[in-house]
């Protein structure tokens, strides 16, 4: 690849941090690591939950990788803080990354632009949870809006669930996500790139045992089932990849994300949500869909690092 020719200098990738998935961004990390120092990158880990913003500047890096996951990571706060120490790092901007990580406002914007989304609720209280069901319908999902990985997420089947599944989401945000459960197939979407140069990757369909693809299935477990490229026609294809990457264009991603799109029985499409710094393990999905478009892991790794630079300010 021509990425592989560019001198990066000394590259710091961000990890670990202080979000509930501090674990996933270790592993991720540590992967990301050890593929770019696979390709001749002078790559350094550096651990953002055990170093300062003023560790970060004296580390003297040329640019960084984020594969930093939920708060802190993904929400524009250490966007904002590269950007003043002037950091070129890869990712969406400070109001990509911020408008991402809100699920809430993702939805807003997506229905602005006529994107399919699951109709959805918002809930500060027992009160407005009732009206979530009385809208929506059970089964409902309910979610804090600013994490990732299912954390705190809750399918409600029945009514006697929504006391156990607010007080479980509430531990997360003080409001949160009501969202219509959207019975189907579950797929998910890379996409790379930057504005008209963005475009998405093979479809991956995910089969996880009794259609839970919790936390434990995400990362820890051999049953989940992937296929790449998902079976679909290929209208169907690209019809979902088209939206994927309409949505990855309207709330500013860049560089690289991945969007997590059901079909209902009908085969709709409808999109959930927009992830600016993915999974990079073992079991992540990105890499599974870059293998299928004839890209290894370390150079999936180079391509994204390949686009990091300053939105706002520049170098120096």
């Amino acid at each position: 690849m021509a990425n592989t020719e560019i001198n990066f200098g000394k590259v710091g990738v961000l990890y670990g941090g202080v979000s509930a998935e501090r674990e996933v961004s270790l592993n991720s990390g540590a992967g990301v690591h050890a593929a770019l120092l696979e390709k001749g990158v002078d790559a350094h880990l550096f651990d953002m939950a055990e170093h300062s913003l003023g560790d970060l500047e004296a580390a003297k890096f040329d640019r960084v990788f984020i594969i930093l996951h939920g708060r802190y990571g993904e929400d524009g706060c250490i966007q904002g803080a590269l950007e003043m120490l002037g950091i070129p790092y890869t990712g969406p901007s400070v109001m990509g990354s911020s408008v991402t990580m809100d699920k809430i406002m993702t939805k807003r914007l997506l229905i602005e632009q006529g994107i399919p989304t699951p109709n959805y609720h918002v809930v500060r209280n027992a009160e407005d949870l009732q009206e979530a069901v009385a809208k929506l319908g059970l089964p409902m999902i309910l979610k804090p809006p600013h994490e990732g990985s299912t954390i705190g997420l809750t399918k409600i089947q029945t009514a006697d669930q929504l006391e156990e599944a607010l007080a479980q989401a509430s531990q997360y945000d003080k409001v949160l996500l009501a969202e219509q459960c959207i019975v189907g197939r579950e797929l998910t979407v890379a996409v790379l790139g930057q504005g008209e140069d963005a475009r998405a990757l093979p479809i991956i369909e995910i089969v996880a045992p009794d259609g839970n693809y919790d936390f434990h299935h995400k990362y820890h477990s051999d049953d989940t089932q992937y296929v790449c490229p998902a079976d679909l026609s290929p209208e169907q294809t690209k019809k979902v990849q088209d939206y994927c990457v309409q949505a990855y264009r309207t709330v500013g991603c860049e560089g690289w994300s991945r969007v997590d799109v059901m079909l209902n029985a009908n085969g709709d499409p409808f999109l959930l949500e927009i992830n600016t710094a993915p999974g990079m393990t073992s079991h992540s999905l990105v890499p599974m869909a870059a293998k299928a478009d004839g890209m290894t892991y370390p150079e999936l790794c180079v391509n994204i690092l390949a686009s990091a630079d300053l939105k706002v300010g520049r170098k120096g």
